[in-house]
């Protein structure tokens, strides 16, 4: 029998999401007859995996640490085959700024801006407002701050989120409609659009008034096809492995044909996205008939090393 340690919470702002998607995980496997071990990640993981001894590692971290390449490090010397990305696509598609030059450079569109020092937002607007502040290596929609106009009060609250880092990312606030692919085994599935009832934050994701999503989306063929294409493209380029999700904004305003490419923008790539019965990936394989225990049997499967 196969032994799977299934790895979540961890020591990110997102733990507590982690244990929902790592012990949903575990269920699955259970269901399928692998022997699982769930482990609550700490910074002795080596000692954790030595001590269960597992022939796959399932890893259901989110956030920092778990999804940004250093997990993934230990992952690597340790010499077991494991689920999602390794080391130069989970550090690459955690870095916002420099996954953006990535996207860009093969054709997909993304907001223009720039990774700012936080400290100096409060003084001078980096960009013309509207613009978005967010971190630069986190998920999850923590910390992001939307600057409509000249608050000096707003900008100064920016400054004292030590949490953010020193450096943050400023770009063009985009309007429109949020859209979101999932991608397996560098196949995209189709398009969700989540509809939320304000700001897409974090509560906006997994609070009790959680936004509605709509899969699949309904939009015009020639949107659909680029959002499929682009989010495959994405996977691609950043060297994703597994299952990953593309973010987009899309301006439905005038959008035509002739003009798409310039309708919609990629705002990032997440190389670990939920994993839950009702996270977006799996609601996009259950529009394809495909199970949740299903999605997680192939994860193990493809499971290699090193990655």
């Amino acid at each position: 029998m196969t032994r799977v340690a299934v790895l979540k919470g961890g020591m990110s702002s997102e733990r507590e999401i982690s244990l929902v998607t790592g012990a949903s995980c575990a269920q699955a496997l259970r269901r399928l007859d692998y022997d699982v071990v769930e482990i609550d990640v700490t910074h002795a993981l080596w000692e954790q995996l030595a001590a269960e001894k597992p022939d796959v590692i399932f890893n259901a971290l989110h956030g920092d640490w778990g999804e940004d390449g250093r997990v993934q490090g230990v992952l690597d010397m340790y010499g077991k085959p494991y689920t999602h990305s390794g080391v130069m696509a989970s550090a690459l598609a955690m870095d916002k700024h420099r996954a953006k030059h990535v996207l860009k450079s093969v054709g997909i569109t993304v907001a223009d801006g720039g990774l700012y020092p936080r400290v100096d937002i409060a003084q001078n607007h980096p960009i013309p407002v509207p613009y978005v502040v967010k971190p630069n290596g986190q998920g999850s929609s923590k910390s992001v701050y939307i600057i409509r106009d000249d608050d000096p009060e707003q900008r100064a609250v920016i400054a004292d989120d030590v949490d953010m880092g020193e450096r943050v990312v400023v770009e063009s606030y985009i309007p429109g409609r949020e859209l979101t692919v999932a991608v397996k085994d560098g196949e995209a599935l189709c398009v969700t659009e989540i509809i939320p009832k304000g700001w897409y934050d974090f509560e906006e994701k997994y609070g009790e008034n959680a936004a509605e999503h709509v899969c699949p989306a309904k939009l015009p063929d020639y949107v659909t096809n680029l959002c499929l294409d682009w989010a495959a493209k994405a996977h691609d380029a950043l060297g994703c492995r597994g299952v990953s999700r593309a973010d987009f904004r899309f301006n439905d305003e005038n959008c035509t044909e002739e003009n798409v490419v310039n309708k919609i923008v990629m705002l990032e790539v997440n190389t670990q996205p939920g994993m839950t019965p009702t996270s977006l990936v799996p609601e996009q394989a259950a529009h394809l008939g495909i199970s949740f225990d299903q999605l997680c049997r192939w994860m193990v499967e493809d499971a290699s090393w090193p990655r």
